[in-house]
């Protein structure tokens, strides 16, 4: 097929979807990122957080990754958390009480746990306090337990559903 067919061929594909994402990140006709949609500011900030890191070096106004961003690339990413799910619908009682604090130094651990949440049909009283259905599922507590965020949270049974409006 040639290059005019698949170019073709890749819009008739797309032609319904207003925005094409990969990993989240929007992308361009050619499947790259797409940085015309991000401030400036956001990605000079981005850059210069990586440069101060080590992970990106700029020569004449281009960016190279550096031996130290390789490793960081290839190295197991400790903000991977494990996925549950639960057997709870959004109609079951909403009768247990979540409040937790985990520090600021551990964002992606705080962004998993609100995201997991959610996933058991919690819903968000205050930042971190959440009410949602009991029990949680047992795996997910020995995570936690295993993660070591099991002394950042304080669970309470309530005597009756709460009630969302």
């Amino acid at each position: 097929m040639s290059i005019e067919k698949e170019i073709l061929k890749y819009l008739s594909d797309n032609k319904n979807r207003k925005t094409i994402k990969y990993k989240g990140m929007r992308t361009g006709f050619l499947g790259l990122p797409d940085f015309e949609y991000y401030k400036h500011q956001t990605l000079a900030s981005r850059c210069s957080g990586l440069k101060s890191k080590g992970y990106i070096k700029e020569l004449n106004g281009l960016y190279f990754i550096t031996q130290e961003g390789e490793k960081f690339l290839k190295s197991k990413d400790k903000s991977i958390f494990k996925k549950f799910s639960i057997e709870k619908t959004d109609k079951d009682p909403k009768d247990l009480l979540i409040i937790y604090d985990i520090p600021d130094n551990q964002t992606s651990a705080r962004n998993w746990f609100r995201r997991e949440l959610r996933q058991f049909h919690f819903i968000m009283i205050q930042r971190s306090v959440w009410v949602g259905p009991s029990p949680l599922p047992e795996d997910f507590k020995k995570y936690v337990k295993e993660i070591k965020l099991n002394e950042n949270f304080k669970t309470f049974k309530l005597a009756k559903g709460y009630k969302f409006q």
